[in-house]
C-alpha cells in the first residue's frame, strides 16, 4: 500500500469542546485538496471525553486514528505521533486550529520545495496575528530572543504550533528528543540545525483563541528550563553523534509510554 502524502499530527489534552469540529475541518480540507492523508490524534491522557470523540470521528473518517497515551506532556505526545506517522510529509497542528487549515498547502509541494523542515511563523514577512493579547506577544518575543541567543539561530518564531517535516527528518530528529513539555520545539529545531537540515519559515495567518492550554507564567518558566536543558544535554553529549544518518529504521518500534519524570502539562 502506498504511503500517505501527508500525515497530520494533532496532540490533544482535554479538547472535548473543539476536537470534533477540528477533525471535521481537517478531513474536509484534505479531501477537497485530494491529498492522500492520515490524521493522527495523539491524546496525552485526557481526563474528559476527547478520546471518545476522536474514536467517533474515526468511525466516520478512515483518515482519522487515535493514539492513546499516558499524561506526560505535549512534547511526548508529538514525539509519539511523529514516529507513528507514515506520511512523506508530517505536519504538526494545534487542536485549536489557530492557523486556518487552508494554510497547509503553503508547507507542501508544489508551493514549498527544497526543505527538510517548514516552520510556521507569526513573525516572518507576510505573517499576520489576530486578537493576541499584548502581554502574551511580549512574553513570546522575549522568549524567542533567549532561544536565538542560546540555541536556535536565525528563526523568528520557534514556538508556533504548526510545522512540517519530511519523513526522513522526523525519523532522524524525534528519537533524539528528550523534552516532554512545551519546550520540545526548541530542542527539535536545535537538533535540526546541528544535523545541517534545511529549515524554512512559512508566514501564516494566526488567530489567538481563548482556552489555550498555555499558562503564560508557569509555562514560560518551564520552557526556559527546557531551553537550558537542551544546552546542557548537548554539552554532556546526551544526543550522541549527530549526523544525517542518525535515523531509526522503519522496523524499530518506539515505546510511546516514555518516561513519567517531566509531567509539565496543565492538569
Amino acid at each position: 500500500m502506498a504511503l500517505p502524502f501527508v500525515s497530520i499530527i494533532i496532540p490533544t489534552y482535554n479538547e472535548e469542546m473543539r476536537i470534533s469540529r477540528t477533525l471535521d475541518t481537517v478531513v474536509e480540507y484534505v479531501r477537497y485538496k485530494g491529498y492522500s492523508s492520515e490524521v493522527l490524534v495523539a491524546d496525552d491522557g485526557s481526563k474528559d471525553k476527547t478520546a471518545l470523540l476522536v474514536e467517533a470521528s474515526a468511525r466516520r473518517y478512515e483518515e482519522v486514528r487515535l493514539i492513546r497515551l499516558d499524561h506526560r506532556g505535549k512534547g511526548s505526545a508529538v514525539k509519539c505521533g511523529m514516529l507513528e506517522a507514515e506520511g512523506q510529509y508530517r505536519f504538526l497542528a494545534d487542536a485549536d486550529l489557530s492557523m486556518n487549515i487552508e494554510n497547509l498547502e503553503r508547507f507542501l509541494p508544489p508551493s514549498l520545495t527544497d526543505y527538510d523542515i517548514a516552520v510556521g511563523s507569526r513573525e516572518a514577512p507576510g505573517a499576520r496575528r489576530f486578537h493576541e493579547p499584548i502581554s502574551r506577544h511580549f512574553m513570546g518575543r522575549v522568549f524567542n530572543w533567549m532561544v536565538r541567543l542560546l540555541a536556535v539561530k536565525g528563526l523568528s518564531d520557534t514556538q508556533c504550533g504548526f510545522k512540517c517535516f519530511e519523513a526522513w527528518a522526523a525519523e532522524a530528529l524525534f528519537p533524539l528528543q528528550r523534552s516532554q513539555g512545551f519546550g520540545f520545539d526548541v530542542e527539535i529545531l536545535f537538533l535540526a540545525q546541528r544535523l545541517g537540515m534545511r529549515t524554512k519559515e512559512v508566514p501564516i495567518d494566526w488567530y489567538y483563541n481563548e482556552g489555550s492550554k498555555v499558562r503564560p507564567i508557569k509555562d514560560s518558566f518551564l520552557m526556559m528550563n527546557d531551553l537550558l536543558s537542551v544546552r546542557w544535554n548537548s554539552m554532556m553529549n546526551r544526543y550522541g553523534s549527530l549526523s544525517r544518518e542518525s535515523r531509526i529504521p522503519r522496523s524499530t518500534v518506539y515505546d510511546c509510554g516514555g518516561s513519567p519524570d517531566n509531567m509539565d502539562e496543565p492538569d
